[in-house]
C-alpha cells in the first residue's frame, strides 16, 4: 500500500515536466518564449506542492526539494530573459534561410539584425537546475511513501516521468501556433518519450501490491470494483491516444499537428488517470 500525498504529486508534474523541457531546450530549435511559459508554469506547480507540503505533512526532504525547483526555474529563466535578444540558434537560421529565399524571390533584402542581439544565447544546461532538486525531493518522498519503499520510490519516479513527457508534448503542440515553421522532431520527441514512460508505468502499478489486487477484488476499492477497469481503460486509452498521435504527425498537413495536440489534451486525461486512479485505490 502507498501514501497519496497531493505534495508529492504536484512535485512529481513539475519535475517531470521541467526534465523534458530541457529535452526540448537543447535542441535549441524552439523559440525561448516556450521556456518562459513552462517555467512559470511548472515554478507555480511547485510552489502550490510546497504549500501543500508545508501545510498538511511536512516532509523536509521533499520540501528542499520543491524549494530548489522553484530557485532553478528563477535562474534559468533569469538568464533567458537578459539573453532573450539573441533569440535561440535554430530558430534564427530558419528564420534566415526563409528570408534569403524571400530574397531571391522578390529581390525584397531584410534588414540586418540589431547589434543587441549578438553575444551568447541561452544556456539550456540550466534547466537541469530545476529537474534535478524535483527528483531529489521525489527521492525523499518515494522512500516515505509505504512498504516496500523501493516499489513507492520507483511508482513516484517513473510516474514524475510519465506525466511530464505528456503534459509537455501538449503544451508543445499549441507552441507550433506561435512558431509554425518548426520541425516536428521536438514533438514527435515528447510523444515518442510518453510512450516509453506508460510500459514502465503500467507495470510497476501492477506489481504486487497493485492493481491486479483491486481488479480481482482482493483490495476493495469502495466502487464494487469500478475504479479498477477505469483504470484499465485509462491504460488502454493512453497507448491508443499515443498511437494515433504518432500516426496523426506523419501526415504533411500543418493541421495534422493540431490534430495531434487535441488528440494529447484527451492523453494527458487518461495518463492522469493511470498515475492517479492506481494511487487512490491503493491508498484507501
Amino acid at each position: 500500500m502507498l501514501d497519496l500525498h497531493g505534495a508529492t504529486v504536484m512535485l512529481q508534474w513539475a519535475a517531470g515536466g521541467l526534465l523534458f523541457l530541457w529535452v526540448t531546450t537543447r535542441r535549441r530549435e524552439v523559440g525561448i518564449g516556450y521556456g518562459w511559459t513552462m517555467r512559470i508554469t511548472y515554478g507555480l506547480i511547485a510552489c502550490v506542492a510546497l504549500f501543500l507540503g508545508v501545510r498538511y505533512g511536512l516532509q523536509p526532504v521533499r520540501e528542499i526539494g520543491s524549494v530548489g525547483v522553484i530557485a532553478g526555474c528563477l535562474i534559468s529563466g533569469g538568464q533567458s530573459w537578459v539573453r532573450r535578444a539573441r533569440g535561440v540558434e535554430g530558430q534564427r537560421a530558419l528564420s534566415e534561410s526563409r528570408s534569403e529565399r524571400v530574397a531571391e524571390m522578390t529581390g525584397i533584402e531584410r534588414a540586418d539584425r540589431e547589434k543587441a542581439s549578438e553575444g551568447p544565447e541561452f544556456d539550456p544546461r540550466l534547466d537541469l537546475i530545476a529537474p534535478v532538486f524535483g527528483f531529489i525531493g521525489l527521492i525523499g518522498a518515494g522512500l516515505n511513501a509505504g512498504d516496500p519503499a523501493w516499489l513507492q520510490l520507483a511508482r513516484v519516479i517513473v510516474g514524475a516521468l510519465f506525466l511530464g513527457a505528456v503534459s509537455d508534448a501538449m503544451l508543445l503542440g499549441h507552441w507550433y501556433l506561435v512558431q509554425p515553421g518548426l520541425s516536428r522532431e521536438p514533438l514527435n520527441e515528447l510523444v515518442r518519450w510518453t510512450g516509453i514512460t506508460w510500459l514502465p508505468e503500467v507495470i510497476l502499478l501492477l506489481l504486487p501490491t497493485g492493481m491486479i489486487s483491486v481488479i480481482n477484488g482482493t483490495i476493495d476499492d469502495g466502487y464494487a470494483g469500478m475504479l479498477g477497469w477505469f483504470w484499465v481503460a485509462c491504460v488502454i486509452a493512453t497507448i491508443a491516444l499515443v498511437g494515433v498521435t504518432v500516426a496523426a504527425l506523419r501526415e504533411r498537413q500543418y493541421s495534422a499537428v493540431m490534430a495531434a495536440t487535441g488528440l494529447l489534451y484527451l492523453a494527458i486525461l487518461t495518463a492522469f488517470g493511470v498515475d492517479l486512479v492506481a494511487r487512490a485505490a491503493l491508498s484507501l
